[in-house]
């Protein structure tokens, strides 16, 4: 079974406890009484879990260089909206009809290796009886769901919001399991214009462990996503400097809670400047800035880092594209975001033909 150890302090290392004085003044212990034991340290062994050895396949074969993630997680209503923008009535039926065209395509596990499912797909059928779960499977695509449930204004914050859904997380994802996925999806965000407060930081980053040691529990490997959003008129530097603190936070409290490392997968916002800045970044610097983050903040252990890549029309409409001019320590995958008609009037393989061209794409960026 995989495992990891965690530096644990002998006693001798603990602050004697402060002492409450006259006056109501906090006296802390001089610097001077705290001693290191010359004894070795002691040494936990984090708890890997029974799912431990296939958390860390299921990461690796997520992450296979040269493929990427169908993001088709979006909700009924988001989904609804995609039906009626071409005169279709949000039904199961249109819904079903859709999600079909987009798992159907010949020789799409060449280019994706997971698909992230809302709730109602994990459990649907394709048009023709088959379950989806099963007709990725037969592709070599690994089954994934959303799990987060939306974003919610948090109390006492500069106007930022939190990420609801760790109620009843443990019990959901166990379902999920046994209905075939294999990996969890948790988008939370962060705010620069906001501030970003240390609460938002902290609430962000917290519910990102709790989410991602829950799925480890039940055998599903999270994808951690803590986004900065791109609003704002904040430069690329800003950005980077928000970034680290998010990301060593992220990290500092996935170790509080026994996180695998080698277990989860990273899908991380690039390093931009905000969408209301006057002063434009190449795709040459979001690829320099977001690398050196990467490099800074990143544990060697993390089996792949899940990468979104952006269409800047305002730049030429090329894709930023993660430079690979030096050795990295983690397999770069692309998230593809797949935009189909769903019409039953639109040809088979016209959709199909655009969803290779996209799934092709996101492959040779991921390559390179």
């Amino acid at each position: 079974m995989a495992s990891a150890s965690l530096f644990k302090p002998s006693p001798s290392t603990i602050l004697d406890k402060s002492e409450w004085v006259k006056g109501q003044t906090l006296r802390h212990p001089p610097v001077s009484v705290v001693r290191f034991s010359s004894a070795a340290p002691a040494v936990s062994t984090i708890r890997a879990g029974p799912y431990a050895d296939e958390l860390v396949k299921t990461a690796k074969s997520v992450a296979t260089p040269g493929r990427g993630i169908l993001a088709m997680d979006e909700s009924n209503a988001t989904c609804g909206k995609r039906l009626e923008s071409i005169g279709l009535e949000n039904t199961e039926a249109n819904r079903q009809a859709y999600r079909t065209l987009l798992v159907s395509a010949p020789g799409l596990g060449n280019y994706i290796s997971g698909a992230i499912l809302f709730e109602e797909t994990l459990f649907q059928s394709t048009v023709d009886g088959k379950k989806i779960v099963d007709v990725l499977v037969a592709q070599g695509i690994i089954p994934g769901i959303k799990v987060d449930k939306g974003l919610v204004p948090l109390a006492g914050s500069n106007n930022e919001s939190w990420c609801q859904g760790l109620d009843g997380l443990d019990s959901r994802t166990a379902s999920y399991y046994q209905q075939g996925a294999r990996f969890a999806k948790w988008r939370t965000v962060v705010s620069i214009p906001n501030g970003p407060s240390a609460l938002a930081v902290k609430e962000a980053a917290w519910g990102l462990a709790r989410y991602a040691a829950i799925s480890q529990d039940n055998g599903l490997v999270p994808i951690v996503e803590p986004e900065i959003l791109l609003d704002g008129e904040h430069g690329i530097d800003r950005n980077f400097e928000v970034a680290q603190q998010v990301w060593a936070q992220v990290f500092f409290n996935l170790a509080e809670n026994n996180v695998l490392f080698e277990g989860i997968l990273l899908k991380p916002s690039m390093v931009t400047p905000g969408a209301g800045c006057k002063e434009r970044a190449t795709p040459q610097q979001v690829a320099e800035y977001t690398l050196k983050l990467l490099h800074k903040r990143v544990p060697p252990s993390v089996p792949g880092i899940m990468a979104i890549f952006i269409r800047w029309a305002i730049r030429g409409g090329s894709y930023a594209q993660l430079e690979r001019d030096e050795p990295e320590p983690e397999p770069v995958a692309c998230v593809v975001f797949i935009r189909t008609c769903p019409s039953e009037h639109v040809p088979q393989d016209m959709g199909r033909k655009a969803r290779e061209r996209e799934g092709g794409s996101g492959r040779a960026a991921a390559a390179g």
